[in-house]
């Protein structure tokens, strides 16, 4: 335990998978979302030219590059064998630093998630032997989520190609664009959580 890494019994560690270069090309998923935003902008500016339709821009271009982030994020995993929403686990429990252990309710604070969401995940995490469930020692009703050595292992591989891929899609803006994108983003972040304020 002092070292962070839980072997489980009788069960070999999984080896990282060395991550595949992911095609160029954009997914289905990523081009019927592209598809979907353009046609509703024009869908309502020839059906209602009388109102002013242009929030349907803003936030459906947010809501594709969100589908688009999903769709390449999920393609970067597929070599570790995890999900973004596994991945996203992973992630949560190495964030918290050595012995990478956390409660459910820390969990589902950490992602945001349902309760039954949360579950889901760790059942598939636990099948592949990179998270343990444990009772905490001072009150069995308790479980604590704690990264084997194997997933420690998958983790600490699939972060660095993750934000690879994160990083390649913003290099067309350089340094200077992505601060811009990174203070407009931020501004309207504020503006939706202090509206109406």
């Amino acid at each position: 335990m002092g070292s962070g890494k839980l072997e489980t019994d009788g069960k070999p560690e999984t080896a990282a998978a060395k991550p595949q270069r992911p095609g160029r090309r954009p997914t289905a998923q990523a081009r019927a979302a592209r598809d979907q935003v353009d046609a509703i902008f024009s869908q309502w500016r020839t059906e209602r030219p009388d109102i002013d339709t242009s929030p349907v821009q803003i936030y459906g271009l947010i809501a594709r590059i969100q589908i688009q982030c999903t769709a390449f994020i999920e393609e970067a995993l597929v070599p570790f064998g995890l999900t973004r929403g596994t991945f996203d686990v992973l992630t949560a429990l190495r964030r918290a630093g050595s012995p990478y252990c956390l409660t459910p309710k820390q969990l589902v604070q950490s992602l945001l998630l349902s309760g039954a969401g949360l579950t889901s995940r760790l059942n598939k995490l636990e099948s592949q032997n990179l998270i343990a469930r444990l009772a905490e020692p001072s009150d069995r009703r308790t479980l604590r989520v704690q990264l084997t050595a194997a997933g420690e292992a998958v983790i600490n591989e699939a972060i660095p190609r993750v934000f690879d891929v994160q990083r390649g899609r913003l290099q067309k803006l350089g340094d200077d664009g992505q601060k811009r994108l990174l203070a407009e983003l931020s501004r309207f972040a504020e503006a939706i959580d202090t509206w109406p304020g």
